[in-house]
């Protein structure tokens, strides 16, 4: 039986199915083959129940508010207002990504859109300043996966969604390893450059850049307002995440409005973006509700628990294979696709070991940020590529992507010593979310 799940998954993957097609194919063949009865008729119902869940009303909400930042301009604003803060630090405009991704991030939820954003303003500036191809876009790239772990993030509320977690638990435990791992990006480029100076960019001459740090604070005030009142209204108690999600759309409305882009045509545009993303993930996620719900009835996924915990392997141990098994997968299988397929599959067997669905949450996202930029499969390199003019060598982004890679697993491993990174703010925030 779990052969056959597994085969079913990898071949259909392999032959390069629609996603939703693949999740609810491996459903309906294994209901015919295991269960005592037809478990089709149940479709219907599923598909009700996975779609009116009130916490998914965020998703098309979150994507929207992206949609709307990418068009107004405060992209462009915020990279310049970020710029003159690391003027000094060797690398420059490559922090400058780190950071402003970061920020934006905070915003959008959706590490695409970060990456995409960014990269639109980012790499005109590439050649002009002489900085080292690969690496400046490979920090683009990286800087981009950060949309799914500093909240608020899409990602961790089809991952709440799927294994009954508290969204505001996992916004509470991204949000210092969100920061952390930036920070680890710059120590990287920090490194890097001091190892290879010429890969940092032309010199800049000598002089007084508080006048321009100063110039671009008001430009820093929005996204960081918006993150302010998503967040901030969850954790004051005056918001659910989906009523905070309604608040930063309207603040994000009217930011559009007082830029003066606000127009039918930017909101149509941003319309059509946001139905085409919602709908794709919705389809999905009833799909591997169809799916949980079939591999739970015929006991397939107490079998998989069973047999992992049989084992006999210590805990830290399977752990380790856990994450080998993600970072391999991550490079040939879609981040979404991937997180809803195997959830409900390895999430039992993780906490079975003890261990923090919280706590895995995070963990989890930070695995997916790495295969956005592992190929052959790494949307974000292939989302800057795309947004670069001017084409060039693809091979860049793999190569510029790679020390990244090397800074997440570095947190993977912090959080494995010190899950109190993930876990310190959610149990001060409720004291149960540790559990």
């Amino acid at each position: 039986m779990i052969a056959t799940a597994f085969t079913l998954l990898i071949v259909m993957l392999v032959l390069s199915l629609p996603v939703a097609a693949v999740l609810a194919l491996t459903g309906y063949i294994l209901s015919e083959s295991y269960a005592f009865f037809p478990m089709t008729g149940a479709a219907g119902e599923l598909a009700w129940n996975s779609s009116e869940d009130f916490i998914l009303i965020a998703a098309p909400m979150f994507i929207m508010m992206g949609e709307l930042m990418h068009r107004s301009g405060v992209s462009g604003r915020l990279f310049d207002a970020l710029t003159p803060w690391f003027a000094r630090l060797p690398g420059r405009l490559m922090h400058t990504n780190i950071a402003s991704s970061a920020v934006f991030a905070a915003t959008s939820g959706s590490s695409i859109a970060t990456a995409a954003t960014i990269g639109t303003v980012a790499i005109p500036n590439m050649d002009a300043g002489g900085y080292n191809r690969p690496l400046f876009l490979g920090s683009i790239a990286a800087g981009g996966t950060l949309g799914i772990l500093i909240p608020p993030s899409i990602n961790m509320i089809i991952y709440a969604v799927l294994t009954d977690t508290s969204v505001a638990d996992l916004y509470a435990a991204g949000f210092l390893p969100g920061f952390l791992l930036a920070s680890l990006f710059s120590g990287i480029l920090l490194v890097l450059v001091l190892w290879r100076p010429r890969w940092g960019g032309a010199t800049m001459p000598a002089r007084s850049l508080w006048p321009a740090r100063l110039r671009g604070l008001p430009h820093l005030l929005p996204p960081l307002g918006l993150f302010a009142i998503v967040v901030g209204s969850i954790y004051a108690g005056i918001a659910t995440p989906t009523e905070a999600a309604a608040l930063g759309l309207v603040a994000t409305v009217g930011l559009v409005a007082l830029n003066g882009k606000l127009s039918l045509h930017v909101l149509l545009a941003a319309f059509e973006g946001t139905v085409r993303t919602t709908c794709m993930i919705m389809l999905i996620v009833i799909a591997a509700f169809f799916l949980n719900f079939v591999m739970v009835s015929i006991g397939l996924v107490q079998a998989i628990t069973d047999a992992v915990l049989q084992l006999g392997w210590p805990p830290l141990g399977m752990l380790v294979a856990i994450i080998c098994f993600y970072l391999l997968l991550g490079c040939f299988m879609e981040t979404l696709s991937m997180m809803i397929a195997t959830t409900p599959i390895v999430v039992p067997v993780v906490v079975g070991m003890g261990y923090s669905p919280v706590w895995w949450g995070v963990v989890f996202v930070i695995l997916i940020e790495a295969a956005l930029i592992t190929p052959p499969v790494g949307m974000n390199l292939y989302v800057v590529q795309a947004v670069r003019r001017g084409g060039g060598a693809f091979s860049d982004l793999f190569k510029g992507a790679a020390p990244f890679l090397f800074a997440m697993l570095a947190m993977i491993a912090l959080l494995i010593a010190f899950p109190s990174l993930a876990l310190w703010l959610p149990t001060i925030l409720n004291p149960k979310a540790g559990g």
